[in-house]
């Protein structure tokens, strides 16, 4: 007995060794894990009608947080601002679904499946590398300010700049990478290759708003631009208010038929 006891004494202790080890490698493998699963958006603005799907669609306040895999949920007039551990912010607009840490991956932040976000990377202490995919995009940024929208149920994604630099991927399609620089944009459609960045909507739209304006100007007052000699009015009037005057007049000339009878005649 006592020589089968020295027997077993290496194999256990070999064995124990072995477990101590497998528990440290599966502790350091998880501790990442961990910390995503852990961390949470905390709302720091909430309007309207917004939820968070936890076994059911529950309200969410301000203050209130979510975590990750949740899924933020707004109606037709919810609003809401998330901050992260880091300081970076996601604003959530009406009538979208979007995902917090869909993936245990640290750079994962959001998937957007439905609606429009609008996201704010904080990077005072250096690139912040962060990920925010839709169904048919991949965005990639480091530090920067930018909107997603998901407009329709086939995942067509529209990509806008404000600040800094963001890289887009297809989900869906082979092809390089698209670096989208501040005021460009790109859409992004399920059955397309990407296509060339173009100007923000956001750009395209204040400078249809002042094309607009300048038309609507010309429309309503087609004299405002001075005719020489007056006032400006409209062509084709006369006196001063009609901007040619008497000087406009095409002189007549001397009568025609029987002259008038002379004094004393």
């Amino acid at each position: 007995m006592p020589e089968i006891e020295v027997m077993l004494k290496p194999f256990t202790l070999a064995r124990a060794v072995s477990m101590l080890l497998l528990a440290a490698a599966v502790s350091l493998d998880w501790t990442p894990l961990q910390a995503q699963s852990q961390e949470v958006a905390k709302a720091i603005e909430v309007q309207g009608r917004v939820s968070v799907l936890r076994g059911g669609e529950i309200a969410l306040f301000q203050n209130g947080t979510v975590g990750a895999k949740e899924v933020i949920v707004t109606g037709p007039d919810g609003h809401a601002v998330f901050q992260i551990g880091d300081g970076s912010t996601f604003e959530v607009f009406p009538n979208s679904r979007v995902t917090f840490r869909d993936t245990f991956n640290f750079q994962d932040m959001l998937e957007l499946v439905l609606g429009k976000i609008r996201v704010t990377i904080e990077h005072r202490n250096g690139p912040n590398h962060k990920k925010v995919s839709t169904p048919t995009a991949v965005i990639s940024v480091r530090g920067t300010v930018f909107d997603v929208a998901v407009e329709d149920d086939d995942g067509t994604t529209l990509v806008s700049v404000e600040e800094g630099q963001v890289e887009v991927q297809h989900r869906l399609q082979p092809g390089p990478l698209k670096t989208l620089n501040p005021n460009e944009s790109i859409r992004i459609f399920p059955n397309q290759p990407l296509a060339k960045a173009g100007a923000s909507p956001g750009v395209q739209f204040l400078w249809d708003r002042i094309k607009a304006m300048a038309e609507d100007v010309l429309l309503r007052n087609p004299g405002g631009i001075g005719m020489p000699g007056g006032g400006g009015g409209a062509p084709g009037t006369t006196g001063t208010a009609g901007g040619q005057g008497d000087s406009g007049k095409p002189k007549k000339g001397p009568p025609t038929g029987t002259p008038p009878a002379q004094p004393g005649g």
